[in-house]
């Protein structure tokens, strides 16, 4: 019985440590939860002040839209942080145009939530970043991409249900890799100009079906992908690049032989290899050449006073090549011709380009903007047709800018050329050009080089006793528009200079890409609804920020060593083009005809740009650019013309591997990712703004091509 009786003390001894035990174990397991939830407590407290403090401060964060918007200051912004799984939080819609707001970040993005239902609560209400592979392949891509508005975990099935909607086929006639819509449709050219004397010439102009052009003919357009030539490889980097690209990327043997004399090209194993030394006038090098111009006349500070240039017969572009050595910019321009593919080269090589030709119509840029045009052995005559086609030169010229000549004219006295340079200086002295420089280079290159430089002012236009005795070249009407260049033909008639503050020179290169133009004031309604000057800040600090804090730092999956060529469709004030001035990059500016032409600021600033209409193919030639930014551009085309082809012509531009950021209305987005995904492109990044029917979107292009053997 006392055994029994100590067995339940003991029994009941140990039921009480136990639940001593448990009880500890309980304390000890409350506390550590209070604390946690202490600790998250805080942590959201400290997030929701932060978040609301920087709502005021990270504005203008997204893209400009339709509506106005302005300035707010940027400089105490917090930084935002990105990462894996970047999440903008913040989104604040200006009233009456003040500001468009932005989102803030969480500090916390990029972390690895361990909670299953976390991270999908957070694919419900947030976006995600895109994939961070760099290899091209769709299937490597599906499986490492995920976005909150549209994942790439489409199923087999709806990628065939937009297959069958698009029925994409590949473009296959002889050349299709190559084509170049407007100016390759020579039948639609011939029939409206084939009885006029300098048609050679003329064919090689762009020309696309006229706005009369019925819905039939506009439907005669090929509705194909271009296809990619055997062999092709993701680009050269730069600054590789510059001297030597992959040959398969641009198989055009014909220009190899063509150039071989030259030695401006070579073909070496699978590559096509650019020489320093070569051409006509590059014996010692293109670098040698320009400090060469430099010496000649040293007004000129390459990087500091010059820093556009114009290229015109610009060859394989090494001239503007090796400009960026100097800090200076330059638009190599030379037709489609019977030297094939330049301009393709050239774009290759991450060198800026553009397929024109000097025939009838005017180049596709502002008066007054140029800083310098070059022409080496480019073969116009520029005294034909009474001087016309240096007349034009004069329209882009900068008052008070250069006109850098070197073809043999300069250098030899040959019958041919000494008539040719007298011709020359009559057609220049009817201008009031001034001859700078003249000089012969003995002892190098066995080159020479004249220099012109065109009139500061109207005062020194007038006076020129050349001019004035000889009335054979007069001034144009006032009501010709010197900026008017899109399908405007040439006059033979020499344009006043500007009588307001743009005849002024900008600041000395770098000041001048943030200077505000001299010409640009308060009086003036910007493009966004308030004063110019204001309107330009906001824009510039908007893509600073922009730029900086979102692009730059990896939330959208962009590996910007790859980037070279970039396209803005739609640049405003240019402020997306100098947010990326420290990067190894270039901007070709677009400013849409239908907008508001913004284009000499960019120029002012020491960008680039051209005109264009988006409801008509671009003159660059297919597979030309890494990055395409379409900041608004679907819904300015909406009204006029198709998305479908405007998509379509985005494939055309774009190299295998390429990005397009666009931000825009959500509706017209999402049939935009219908299209990307049909061709088997990646979204790779996509957020659709709370309270709002905006959207960014981020893809990148595939190398698939379909498969020709459906056809």
């Amino acid at each position: 019985m006392m055994a029994f009786v100590s067995t339940l003390k003991l029994h009941h001894h140990l039921r009480q440590d136990t639940r001593r035990i448990i009880a500890a174990a309980s304390s000890v397991l409350i506390l550590t939860c209070a604390v946690v939830v202490g600790f998250l407590l805080i942590a959201v407290w400290v997030s929701s002040s932060a978040s609301s403090s920087d709502e005021e401060e990270q504005v203008l964060l997204l893209l400009d839209s339709n509506t106005a918007r302005g300035a707010s200051s940027l400089d105490n912004a917090a930084p935002l942080a990105v990462g894996a799984a970047d999440v903008w939080r913040v989104w604040n819609s200006a009233q009456a145009g003040i500001r468009r707001g932005g989102r803030d970040v969480d500090s916390n993005v990029g972390e690895q939530v361990a909670d299953k239902e976390e991270e999908e609560e957070e694919e419900e209400t947030g976006p995600s970043a895109g994939s961070r592979s760099e290899e091209l392949s769709a299937a490597d891509s599906e499986t490492e991409t995920a976005t909150s508005e549209q994942s790439k975990s489409s199923t087999q099935q709806d990628l065939h249900q937009e297959e069958e909607e698009y029925k994409w086929k590949s473009c296959a006639w002889i050349g299709a890799q190559d084509y170049v819509p407007c100016l390759d449709n020579r039948k639609s050219y011939l029939g409206r100009n084939k009885v006029h004397k300098h048609f050679e010439r003329r064919s090689l102009e762009w020309h696309c079906p006229s706005e009369a052009a019925t819905a039939a003919q506009q439907q005669q357009q090929p509705k194909c992908l271009i296809p990619l030539p055997l062999g092709y490889k993701a680009p050269i980097c730069w600054p590789e690049s510059r001297d030597q690209i992959w040959y398969d990327n641009v198989p055009h043997q014909k220009l190899v032989s063509f150039k071989a004399d030259q030695n401006l090209m070579k073909k070496f194993e699978n590559k096509l290899v650019f020489p320093c030394c070569g051409g006509t006038q590059f014996k010692d090098g293109a670098l040698q050449y320009i400090n060469f111009i430099q010496r000649v006349y040293p007004e000129i500070e390459w990087g500091k006073n010059i820093r556009v240039v114009l290229d015109v017969g610009c060859g394989v572009a090494s001239f503007g090549g090796y400009l960026f050595d100097k800090d200076v910019i330059t638009m190599s321009v030379a037709p489609k011709d019977e030297h094939e593919a330049q301009v393709q080269l050239a774009l290759e090589r991450g060198i800026p380009a553009l397929s024109s030709v000097m025939s009838t119509q005017r180049l596709l840029f502002p008066s007054n903007v140029f800083d310098m045009v070059h022409c080496a052995h480019c073969q116009v005559h520029w005294h034909g047709d009474g001087g016309m086609l240096l007349l034009e030169l004069n329209r882009v010229l900068r008052p008070g800018g250069y006109f850098v000549w070197s073809p043999t004219p300069v250098y030899q006295n040959t019958p041919t050329d000494l008539e040719a340079w007298n011709q020359m200086i009559v057609v220049t002295e009817s201008m009031s050009w001034k001859l700078v420089a003249k000089q012969y280079n003995v002892n190098e290159a066995a080159i020479g080089v004249v220099i012109f430089q065109k009139p500061k002012d109207n005062q020194e236009l007038y006076e020129t006793s050349c001019r004035v005795a000889t009335s054979s070249l007069p001034f144009c009407s006032k009501v010709d528009n010197a900026d008017a260049a899109w399908y405007v033909k040439m006059t033979r008639c020499i344009h006043r200079i500007p009588v307001s503050a743009r005849s002024q020179w900008p600041a000395q290169w770098p000041a001048r890409l943030m200077a505000t133009p001299t010409w640009l004031t308060d009086s003036e309604t910007g493009i966004y609804g308030k004063p110019a000057t204001e309107d330009y800040w906001a824009d510039t600090q908007q893509w600073e920020h922009v730029v900086q804090k979102l692009y730059l730092q990896g939330a959208l999956g962009i590996n910007w060593t790859t980037i070279r060529n970039i396209m803005d469709m739609r640049a405003g004030y240019g402020g997306f083009a100098a947010a990326l001035i420290k990067q190894p990059v270039w901007v070709m500016n677009i400013i849409p005809i239908s907008e508001p032409d913004t284009l000499p600021i960019i120029y002012d600033r020491g960008l680039i740009g051209m005109y264009h209409d988006w409801c008509e193919p671009h003159s660059t030639y297919p597979r030309t650019y890494d990055l395409l930014h379409a900041n608004h551009i679907i819904s300015s085309i909406t009204n006029k013309c198709n998305i479908l082809s405007l998509v379509m012509e985005m494939d055309r531009i774009l190299r295998p591997g390429g990005w397009v950021i666009f931000c825009d209305e959500v509706e017209l987005l999402i049939k935009v990712e219908d299209i990307v995904k049909s061709m088997h492109w990646d979204i790779m990044f996509t957020y659709k703004i709370d309270n709002n029917s905006e959207q960014l979107l981020a893809v990148q292009k595939s190398f698939w091509r379909p498969d020709p053997s459906n056809l």
